[in-house]
């Protein structure tokens, strides 16, 4: 980049800044999304509220169907 692009462009630095700052956040969720891990953990939580009385068998159902769904539709989730 050239001294005068440079320049001209430094207005428009915070906004690369922002653009930059919204592409790491949305590349971090989708990985904690589809990290078999995360998932694991949260099966775990569903099964312990259920034994605790907090959800119904039907919701726990339901929940462990979202996340099992959720490790299929990542190709990279289900084999780790």
């Amino acid at each position: 980049m050239g001294l005068l692009s440079g320049v001209l462009t430094l207005p428009l630095a915070p906004v690369r800044g922002v653009l930059w700052l919204g592409r790491k956040l949305e590349e971090e969720a989708r990985r904690q999304w589809s990290d078999p891990a995360s998932v694991r953990r949260q099966l775990e939580e569903a099964d312990a509220a259920y034994e605790d009385g907090l959800i119904t068998a039907d919701e726990r159902d339901r929940i462990q169907d979202e996340l099992v769904q959720r490790l299929l539709d990542n190709p990279g989730g289900a084999g780790r």
